[in-house]
């Protein structure tokens, strides 16, 4: 049995660009190329990088939500391309998604109780005659009162729907959820709720949850390991101490630099990359970073870096780290 929840490797995510009339198709998007993950159960992943680095991609294509390209992804030791139609679909309410826009993912006609509870029928987890107390059990868990069984979601404020998301993915009582930027589009106060509900489904249900985020701030106070991805790769991997105590990869240092520091006397230097990153559509040769990075050489410029590690579990693909 693997000491790890879900594994992916060697996964990538290759999008066709289409033109012309019959849609012929001209290239490809390398959203994610070649990334190994491996996410210890019970535990907070952090995901972070630039927009457009591949993060929501690879959420979507563990949970099978794409097809994946190339590689493979392992639950519990098991390889998933090899489980038949049954087999996926009884182990689909162990794997769910917590959507980035919460408003967007739930149906405006449907009472949030029906919405969270529909999955429970579709899969026979639950009789109609208890259903009602089962979802009752999982809005309380997730902060929500009896009288919001019967809401719309226009009736709610964006973090009561953020809790409709989350409960929606708990009631099926999953090992693994993908949190897609759940908190970047509420306030700060109702952040610090979602951030501590989170928190609390780690330390009370052991519920493994890899959260994908740009907010470094809430990634260093939730999540136990982190992965920090450029246009679609991993360029360092690690425990979150290790990672925000002693970066290693150029752009790890570049993006953490902007974390802000409460202590106004503490001083960090603030690097700021030059450039924007390259498309996906045709990526650089060699390190996919060196067109930005300060410390670039030939080497850089003509030979890919492979992940190698640093001091446990700390890991990096440079050739100077």
């Amino acid at each position: 049995m693997s000491d790890y929840l879900i594994e992916a490797r060697g996964l990538s995510k290759h999008f066709p660009i289409r033109d012309g009339l019959f849609g012929r198709s001209t290239g490809q998007v390398r959203a994610v190329d070649g990334v190994d993950l491996a996410i210890r159960p019970g535990t907070i992943f952090g995901l972070v990088g630039e927009s457009g680095s591949g993060k929501t991609t690879v959420g979507r294509t563990l949970l099978g939500l794409q097809p994946k390209s190339a590689g493979e992804i392992r639950f519990r030791g098991r390889d998933l391309a090899t489980l038949s139609k049954p087999e996926l679909r009884a182990l689909r309410p162990r794997l769910q998604l917590v959507f980035q826009d919460p408003y967007g993912s739930l149906n405006p006609r449907i009472p949030v109780g029906e919405a969270i509870g529909e999955a429970l029928l579709e899969h026979g987890l639950s009789s109609r005659d208890e259903l009602r107390e089962r979802v009752l059990e999982v809005m309380a868990v997730c902060g929500l009162a009896p009288y919001h069984y019967g809401r719309y979601p226009h009736e709610f404020s964006g973090g009561q729907r953020q809790r409709v998301g989350i409960a929606r993915a708990l009631a099926l009582q999953p090992d693994f959820i993908v949190a897609d930027e759940p908190v970047s589009a509420l306030d700060v106060s109702i952040q610090a709720q979602i951030i501590n509900l989170f928190a609390e489904l780690r330390e009370r249900h052991g519920t493994t949850i890899l959260f994908i985020s740009h907010d470094l701030a809430v990634v260093e106070h939730l999540c136990d390991d982190i992965a920090v991805m450029y246009l679609g790769k991993i360029v360092e991997t690690g425990p979150r101490d290790a990672l925000f105590g002693q970066p290693r990869h150029p752009y790890t240092r570049a993006l953490f630099s902007a974390v802000p520091v409460a202590d106004p006397d503490a001083r960090r230097e603030r690097i700021v990359l030059q450039g924007e990153p390259p498309s996906p559509a045709a990526p650089p040769s060699g390190c996919r970073f060196h067109t930005r990075c300060p410390q670039a050489s030939d080497r850089c410029r003509d030979e890919e870096p492979t992940m190698r590690p640093l001091d446990g579990t700390h890991r990096v693909a440079c050739h100077f780290a």
